[in-house]
């Protein structure tokens, strides 16, 4: 191959370069740009910017924490669902916690996927002034989990309980765990350090309803740890509170609710859905807390 040639077939791939340089990284780009500033399509293009005064304050697509610098629900605000993104709700590390229904049982300075939901069940129960028991929790918002110890039959099933330990709830000499005796097998308190995992894991039922008053949405966090929507059940729990805190009726705030809840896209997919976001912040606009 001549000089010449080699020449030409560079040029050649230069000029291809320059060209799909121009219309893949400029033109298809700038294109998408002018589509997206079309009406009705700029809002979301652009972040869904909720703007109060003048200056960006959320994005209508991003959820966010109403608690103090403790982490403690502030009464005034719609509390939003749970998140495991970051701290909570951080676009940087948007994520779901990764635990499933298996996670029942805790393990050293991490709370299973169980009793996360007992905890926040309890706690939204305790806010709002409804009863936050749920299966598999005990009373005190941890799952109720047995470690059972005894001779196995060939399904690997504990035949005949020697040992039976109470494995997430804590407890001492003063405060017995949320099961007195299981198979006629006293029930004790797991100590620290010890590992249990050697025992056949039993969740325990329990006597609460088998529809809870707080929401699921109240007690898991989405796939994205960055969804701005609670269910219609869970803003509804919340009224209440919400409307005594800011000193209006119960009407007012109800209305309120209605005007930003969306229906089932399309009519048929998902499901009816409350912004927070746009909710709490319209809270703050028309019934502001009184000093």
């Amino acid at each position: 191959m001549n000089l010449s040639s080699v020449l030409r077939q560079h040029w050649a791939a230069l000029r291809a370069l320059l060209v799909l340089t121009v219309i893949v990284g400029v033109g298809y780009p700038l294109f998408v740009w002018l589509v997206a500033q079309l009406p009705g399509l700029r809002d979301r293009a652009d972040g869904s910017i909720v703007e109060l005064n003048g200056k960006p304050v959320a994005s209508r697509l991003i959820g966010q924490l109403f608690t103090d610098d403790k982490g403690n629900p502030l009464p005034q605000y719609f509390q939003s669902r749970p998140s495991a993104a970051g701290a909570g709700y951080d676009p940087l590390s948007t994520s779901a916690s990764n635990l499933g229904p298996e996670s029942i049982a805790d393990a050293p300075g991490k709370p299973s996927l169980l009793t996360q939901v007992c905890t926040r069940s309890k706690a939204a129960g305790e806010l709002d002034g409804v009863d936050g028991s749920r299966p598999f929790c005990t009373g005190d918002g941890v799952g109720a989990v047995l470690s059972v110890i005894g001779p196995r039959d060939a399904r690997g099933i504990v035949v005949h309980p020697v040992t039976v330990i109470s494995v997430n709830q804590p407890c001492d000499t003063t405060k017995r765990p949320f099961l007195d005796t299981y198979e006629g097998v006293r029930v004790e308190c797991a100590k620290s350090g010890e590992d249990y995992s050697m025992g056949q894991i039993v969740p325990i039922r329990g006597a609460a309803p088998a529809d809870p008053a707080v929401p699921a949405d109240a007690v898991t966090a989405s796939g994205s740890g960055l969804d701005p929507h609670i269910s219609p059940a869970y803003a509804d729990l919340q009224v209440t509170r919400v409307a005594k805190a800011r000193g209006v009726s119960l009407e007012v705030v109800r209305a309120l609710v209605a005007r930003y809840t969306d229906g089932r896209t399309l009519g048929f997919l998902g499901e009816p859905r409350v912004n927070v976001v746009e909710l709490n912040l319209a809270l703050d606009q028309k019934y502001p807390l009184k000093s």
